[in-house]
């Protein structure tokens, strides 16, 4: 699949929401357990113990949002060695997690560098337009909807799952859905996997719609992968609600930045 570096859209106002959600996602990620044992071929128990209680009390667990109470019990981020062996303690959390919440939480939580750093190259490369024609405050009210829908949808459709769901990926895909309407024909520098990674100019509609129709046909089955953590469907559901929030503010006319504006007005402009 082609990976997008660079589009051909200009834009008017620097994007300072999305470079603020890249350094976030960056920064966060850095004071997570993952952080510390990303690379490392062999992970002890202990870390793992103390991530999965990290995962328990941030990430988003499907069970916990459809019901929006937490689970009774929880990883403790102890280690017991018992008849069976070594493992993670489970017993009551000693915090209380509010699952609406841990939604929000989980858009800014990864589960390695590679989920990370494709995730902010997706936003890097479409985000900054999309800020642009919404504006920075309905941008990150958009984002946040987008990444809300994927989650929910994702746990209505596994409402038995108790699996961590973290990532970006649901608001980022909104963002794709978004761009796909608003700016079809642009081009879209990306590498493609030819023997090396070449770089060719694509239009955007055909790049985001093979990325749609590849996690809809992992979603729905069709396609078989070794990503069987990978949240397809919240994916797809993500650049869904994009698509269908863009259209009825697609020939709306893109708010101009406010220096722009104020200069219109100095000068005597509507």
């Amino acid at each position: 699949m082609a990976i997008p570096v660079r589009d051909s859209v200009p834009v008017r106002r620097t994007p300072w929401v999305t470079y603020l959600l890249i350094a976030a996602n960056v920064v966060i990620f850095l004071f997570t357990p993952v952080a510390r044992i990303a690379g490392v071929e062999t992970v002890n128990l202990d870390s793992r113990c103390e991530l999965e209680e990290f995962y328990d009390r941030y990430a988003a667990i499907p069970q916990e949002m459809l019901h929006n109470r937490q689970l009774p019990d929880a990883a403790t981020g102890e280690v017991s060695v018992g008849e069976r062996g070594a493992g993670c303690v489970i017993g009551p959390p000693e915090y209380v997690k509010i699952p609406v919440l841990s939604v929000l939480t989980a858009m800014f939580l990864h589960g390695s560098w590679l989920h990370l750093l494709g995730n902010m190259l997706f936003l890097w490369v479409f985000g900054n337009n999309i800020e642009d024609r919404l504006g920075r405050p309905r941008y990150l009210l958009f984002y946040l909807l987008c990444g809300y829908v994927a989650a929910y949808g994702f746990a209505l459709a596994n409402p038995d799952s108790v699996e961590a769901l973290v990532g970006a990926s649901g608001a980022i895909s909104g963002v794709l859905g978004a761009y796909l309407v608003f700016y079809p024909r642009a081009r879209i520098t990306s590498l493609v996997p030819v023997l090396l990674f070449l770089p060719v100019r694509l239009p955007a509609w055909l790049v985001l719609g093979i990325w749609f129709a590849v996690q809809w046909l992992y979603s729905a089955g069709y396609a078989n992968t070794d990503g069987g953590s990978v949240a397809y469907l919240a994916h797809a559901l993500g650049f869904v609600t994009g698509v269908l929030v863009a259209i009825p503010i697609r020939k709306q006319r893109p708010r101009e930045p406010r220096q722009r504006r104020q200069i219109r007005r100095s000068r005597g402009g509507p």
